[in-house]
């Protein structure tokens, strides 16, 4: 027996244990299984932002190729930016844009697959979020007041806990 072990905070907040103390979950007796997540979220822009975007004609290059890579990155980094997430041993990360002309809005989704013992969805939402913040970062000279929102959990497969698909 682990006498570390933490017992879980009343509620079912893993990442507490009951006496309100953080802690990284154990995840060692789980089985390795086939994890995938799909996460999106969306950034509004100028007219003319967008237009630069989609002509490539933004000062800084290929918005949505550098945005891509940076997507991919920030699902590779997940654990070394949020605290309490596990490593792990990403197998593949696909992230699409799609321009939205009427809405002046570009959308980010990523999906992220792993074989562990823990899931994906903090990787993907993180690679929305990075890839969002690229495009900000990109367009920030022409238009500072892109804002970005929707980001969610779109679908999550695999492990003991089964699938999610958002309503």
């Amino acid at each position: 027996m682990n006498h570390f072990a933490p017992t879980p905070a009343a509620g079912g907040l893993t990442h507490f244990d009951a006496q309100g103390q953080a802690h990284m979950v154990d995840v060692a007796a789980k089985d390795v299984t086939h994890r995938v997540a799909v996460a999106e979220g969306h950034i509004e822009m100028l007219p003319a932002t967008l237009q630069a975007i989609v002509a490539g004609t933004a000062k800084k290059g290929d918005v949505l190729g550098i945005a891509r890579i940076a997507a991919i990155q920030g699902a590779k980094r997940t654990a070394d930016l949020i605290p309490l997430c596990h490593p792990l041993p990403i197998t593949r990360v696909a992230v699409d844009f799609e321009v939205d002309a009427a809405a002046c809005r570009v959308r980010c989704r990523a999906q992220v697959e792993t074989l562990g013992r823990t899931g994906v969805e903090m990787e993907a939402l993180t690679a929305v979020q990075v890839g969002l913040l690229t495009i900000y970062d990109m367009c920030k000279a022409v238009d500072r007041g892109m804002t970005m929102g929707g980001i969610r959990l779109l679908e999550k497969h695999g492990g003991k806990s089964g699938s999610y698909v958002a309503p």
